[in-house]
């Protein structure tokens, strides 16, 4: 990933407008304990939270400033803490069928959320979760830049990097640039048109099963790691320096999903 395809994947607080197939425009923390993770979420990035009536239940949404960016939600029996990327589609029942017809299975069969919009979670054929989502009222258009708090990227590292790059291309139409990371191997960046929505890599030895891991900008990386561990977070991967990119750390929030943090570099930097 470079720079300008980092920042062009960032939430920004206009209307939303239009769809944008390919883009993750919602994430969502699962758990057992919503409280526990809201105060540490809150107290490390500054979000609140508002209820959202969703029929006979209420939604925590996650507030970045006046941005709505993603919400909490307790997960079903059996399901460990994660965050939960949602994929925007132009038809959730056709891209559910594609994909199951690709090697995915179903996690959740294609649902009207209330009149917010459609959805289905599914697992990728390398056994990494997602959402797809087609919202009633369009999605966030893109971003310069992305908000401090904001969501602005999804990296999904996987044992077959290789099968999940066919999957996601030939279900979402997605197409590719390839960086060498050396010894790391390739990194590829989803994209949709010239526009970088994802990352993809294979899973660095040692590392955990397949599964996407969402980015938030923050100011101060080295700052938020060491602010995250005094709120019972544990530091997976200390802040490191991305060339050209960046600096950036991975986070085990006290609930046990993993989430990354990441300082961008300035426009020209």
């Amino acid at each position: 990933m470079n720079e300008t395809q980092l920042r062009s994947t960032a939430q920004t607080g206009a209307p939303a407008t239009a769809s944008h197939p390919g883009k993750f425009v919602w994430f969502e923390h699962l758990s057992a304990d919503v409280p526990a993770a809201r105060r540490f979420y809150e107290a490390l990035f500054g979000w609140h939270t508002e209820a959202m009536p969703m029929g006979a239940r209420t939604y925590s949404m996650i507030m970045n400033g006046g941005n709505a960016i993603g919400g909490y939600f307790s997960a079903p029996a059996g399901v460990p803490p994660n965050w939960l990327g949602y994929l925007s589609v132009d038809d959730v029942d056709a891209s559910h069928r594609a994909a199951l017809a690709a090697g995915a299975s179903e996690r959740m069969a294609p649902t009207n959320i209330g009149e917010v919009g459609r959805s289905s979670v599914i697992a990728d054929p390398t056994g990494a979760v997602l959402a797809l989502w087609k919202s009633a009222r369009g999605d966030a258009p893109d971003a310069a830049q992305a908000a401090m708090g904001a969501f602005c990227w999804n990296e999904l590292t996987t044992g077959d990097e290789i099968k999940a790059l066919a999957f996601y291309e030939r279900v979402f139409g997605y197409g590719h640039d390839t960086m060498d990371m050396g010894p790391m191997g390739s990194y590829y960046i989803l994209k949709t048109g010239t526009t970088g929505r994802a990352g993809l890599m294979r899973t660095p030895a040692g590392g955990p099963p397949p599964m996407w891991l969402p980015y938030v900008a923050v100011a101060d990386v080295d700052a938020c790691a060491a602010r995250a561990a005094t709120l019972g977070a544990q530091v997976m991967k200390p802040p490191q320096d991305i060339p050209g990119v960046g600096r950036f750390a991975i986070l085990l929030d006290p609930l046990g999903a993993a989430i990354a943090v990441i300082k961008l570099l300035p426009a020209g930097g």
